[in-house]
């Protein structure tokens, strides 16, 4: 196209015609659809820092029932001893994923975060002030949503040194040096968005 007039191509087609009218099906539909779908068949997004209250690391595992999939985390020590081992054996993956996702979200919109993320930036890079830090930092926040799940899950493990769960609510351990670092992606235009 120039100009509002269409002009045929010189070359042959890069991409067989089914293919390309797939992709652009896959395109029409909304991006938070089709991360949710690709959310469902990627890797877990607290895979390796989710714990239980004995310690125990919880696995990621899934079952099927009809054309529906129940994503869901087991604690280790259900796994090696049975049912009853742990008092938190199981629980839903799309339910704590949210519940982390969520404190994760407020935790970009703290001052004191903020601060902090930006003191241990200034660090690496005596550069970056303050108003840089908070501009990345809340930029994530309506971000979140575009992002690959695969992005999610690298951000999260970036994030995240481990979660412990008990009986009585979650501990969210965060790795300080991680959001500077992140700071430093989101200025440098490095997150991979969803199109």
């Amino acid at each position: 196209m120039h100009k509002g007039e269409s002009y045929p191509g010189e070359h042959d087609a890069l991409i067989d015609q089914p293919t390309w009218d797939k992709i652009q099906s896959i395109l029409k539909e909304s991006p938070r659809k089709r991360a949710a779908q690709t959310r469902a068949e990627t890797p877990a997004l607290l895979k390796g820092v989710l714990f239980g209250p004995d310690g125990a690391a919880f696995s990621p595992t899934h079952t099927r029932k009809g054309d529906r999939l129940y994503r869901y985390y087991v604690s280790q020590t259900i796994l090696k001893h049975g049912a009853g081992a742990c008092p938190v054996g199981r629980v839903s993956a799309g339910e704590i994923e949210t519940a982390i996702i969520h404190q994760l979200r407020a935790v970009f919109r703290q001052p004191e975060i903020i601060a902090g993320t930006w003191r241990a930036a200034k660090k690496q890079d005596h550069q970056i002030d303050e108003t840089e830090a908070r501009t990345a930092l809340l930029h994530l926040d309506p971000l979140w949503d575009e992002l690959f799940p695969t992005e999610q899950a690298r951000i999260i493990a970036l994030l995240i040194d481990r979660v412990d769960i008990g009986t009585d609510g979650l501990q969210i351990h965060l790795r300080i040096d991680g959001l500077s670092d992140l700071m430093g992606e989101l200025e440098g235009g490095k997150i991979r968005q969803a199109a």
